[in-house]
């Protein structure tokens, strides 16, 4: 029985470096965007390494090296210990990017990648790959309705984010549901962060003007939700973590910079980028 839900977004590509929407358009990451994912696997591997633990008892992904070459049984030492208390799944949306930064992850906990196309990023129709400047000037009166959640971008093809919720949200119960294994498991999802936003909400029940509340989600940042199970299948969801990362002295968003091009341009937040400009 599925009791905890772990979201993960993808790590930074290089339309996130420009700022172009990229929607459902198949990004992979960039050389930053393959540090934050492994950062954040080396940060979610501390946590659930009994999910490892667990598939090392299995012999999944098990070698002799170093641990009595020769006997070709490394699973022995494991097969008496409580690692099989819980499971634990990797799910992630089909799109290349979220694939990537799940992978980094289910290799080191030897967890194989589910993916499941339903947690595809919100669709932005003809605006994905432009940026908001672009946006703005092409249609100003579309941008700020958008901007104001009054529905303008839908006229460009752009999905409701009720609907982005919606099939965030069904996608959730179906995949917490199906789980059939008789023990308390651990969900994690890899996927995108307006898909992320609108799905959370949606399962605490909150409404449109409420989404914005509730912040954004940074790359290879994760998010963690219960659900609660209760009579005739219902499911209550509580909110325990929101836009968590990992601890780094680094500049997250430009990552090291043994990772930058010399002269390159440099992510920087939204608010600081309009006042430069």
């Amino acid at each position: 029985m599925i009791d905890e839900v772990v979201f993960v977004r993808h790590g930074r590509t290089k339309y996130n470096l420009a700022r172009r929407l990229q929607g459902q358009i198949d990004i992979p990451l960039d050389a930053v965007g393959r540090w934050q994912a492994d950062m954040m696997a080396y940060e979610l591997a501390h946590r659930y390494y009994w999910a490892k633990a667990a598939a090392l008892s299995r012999g999944v992904g098990s070698s002799s090296v170093g641990m009595g070459a020769g006997s070709g049984d490394d699973s022995s030492c494991y097969r008496d210990l409580p690692v099989h208390s819980r499971v634990l799944r990797i799910v992630s949306s089909d799109l290349m990017r979220a694939r990537q930064t799940a992978e980094a992850l289910g290799t080191l906990l030897h967890v194989g990648v589910e993916v499941d196309a339903r947690l595809r990023e919100r669709s932005f129709g003809s605006w994905e790959g432009m940026t908001r400047e672009e946006i703005k000037a092409m249609d100003p009166d579309a941008y700020r309705s958008w901007k104001d959640h009054t529905g303008g971008e839908r006229a460009y093809g752009v999905e409701d984010r009720g609907h982005v919720g919606s099939r965030g949200a069904d996608a959730m119960r179906s995949l917490v549901r199906a789980d059939d294994t008789g023990r308390p498991g651990t969900l994690i999802v890899v996927g995108h962060g307006s898909w992320i936003v609108a799905t959370i909400a949606t399962l605490l029940g909150l409404s449109g003007t409420e989404v914005s509340s509730i912040g954004a989600m940074r790359n290879c940042h994760w998010s963690r939700m219960r659900p609660v199970h209760g009579g005739e299948g219902r499911l209550d969801w509580t909110l325990e973590e929101f836009n968590h990362g990992p601890a780094t002295t680094e500049d997250w968003e430009n990552g090291p910079g043994y990772l930058r091009v010399p002269g390159a341009p440099l992510w920087v937040p939204l608010d600081t980028a309009a006042g430069a400009a």
